[in-house]
């Protein structure tokens, strides 16, 4: 496996680990809260670097709906991160206390909270459209030993994190944030943090289970209609 695949698929694992801490933000302290932030914002930049050749390839080819839907996800997800960073220096008390930007703060403050939990959305959903092929890069690096007994194991185990998924987004009243109903978040502080993770992991799945498998449709729909195999397009 190229040294550059492992070093990209390295740093989108930190940042999905960083995502993850990141919604904690009210268990893990404001100034942590704060630096994570900043190595999100490194990270993020350096994602994109690393996938240059997307922007340049964005007027070349084809759209399938497919490739569309990654598409507007990605740019979503752009927006919606850039939004969360801008903010979140915005407010900062930490990290950039120097800046003069206070007059800011409240619009700051109004956006930071939706455009949060929409970033956690949109990311799973990106992830879950680049499953298949993590899954391969993985298989391949593994020796492709995997059983017929182990897929089935593996099966059950994602169809019973999706319903933990769905269970959590509802007991976290996680639509109430995305429609900015309220511009607070309510915790519990008595939940272990091992819980609050494992809620959230399940939430992430649940997402990239949805996106998985919307795009193998698509992808599956496209194949048929023109007589060929099944095949991950890249992008």
């Amino acid at each position: 496996m190229p040294r550059k695949t492992i070093f990209k698929i390295s740093i989108d694992c930190m940042m999905t680990v960083m995502l993850l801490l990141l919604m904690a933000y009210s268990l893990i302290g404001e100034a942590l809260h704060e630096w994570l932030g900043i190595g999100m914002l490194l990270l993020f930049v350096l994602h994109h670097i690393l996938n240059a050749s997307w922007y340049r390839n964005l007027r070349r080819g084809r759209y399938s709906a497919y490739r569309i839907l990654q598409t507007v996800i990605a740019v979503l997800l752009l927006f919606m991160m850039l939004a969360v960073m801008m903010s979140g220096i915005v407010m900062s008390r930490y990290t950039f206390p120097f800046l003069p930007l206070r007059g800011f703060r409240s619009l700051a403050r109004t956006l930071h909270l939706p455009c949060s939990y929409w970033g956690f959305v949109l990311m799973s959903l990106h992830l879950g459209l680049h499953w298949g092929m993590m899954m391969r890069v993985l298989h391949l690096k593994a020796g492709n030993a995997a059983s017929g007994i182990g897929t089935g194991i593996r099966r059950a185990a994602a169809v019973l994190i999706v319903l933990y998924g769905v269970i959590a987004f509802i007991r976290n009243d996680i639509l109430s944030y995305l429609l900015m109903r309220t511009h607070f978040v309510f915790l519990d502080f008595e939940q272990p943090l091992v819980l609050f993770f494992a809620d959230y992991l399940a939430m992430m799945g649940l997402f990239v289970f949805i996106a998985y498998y919307a795009g193998r449709f698509l992808q599956r729909k496209r194949s048929a209609a023109k007589g060929e195999p099944e095949q991950e397009e890249a992008q």
